[in-house]
């Protein structure tokens, strides 16, 4: 039983290390950087989903050190401004990156 607490341990450890590794690999200098801009993205695909005007699940969403960037497709020039208000106004960007195409 020794044993395996052991191992269960090491294998947590090594989730952990492997995890907060991606964090440096993406360029951001600590864990919490990258908790961050988690909920960040958590937080404006949120938005995007509750704003009946903006279709969610044609715009994706990346954070990079409170920088969201946002890509894909709106169906107009009012869309894609909606959902760029939409990030803004969300709390801890610091900057806003509209890439979507308007695509009737």
């Amino acid at each position: 039983m020794n044993h395996a607490r052991t191992l269960a341990f090491a294998l947590l450890a090594g989730a952990t290390m492997v995890g907060t590794g991606c964090a440096v690999i993406r360029g951001q200098e600590t864990v919490g950087a990258y908790v961050d801009d988690a909920t960040i993205t958590a937080q404006v695909k949120t938005k995007l989903v509750e704003d009946k005007t903006v279709d969610a699940g044609a715009v994706k969403v990346e954070t990079l050190n409170g920088t969201v960037s946002l890509s894909g497709f709106a169906k107009s020039s009012a869309e894609k401004a909606q959902a760029e208000y939409l990030a803004r106004s969300t709390k801890g960007v610091q900057q806003v990156l509209n890439g979507l195409a308007v695509r009737p």
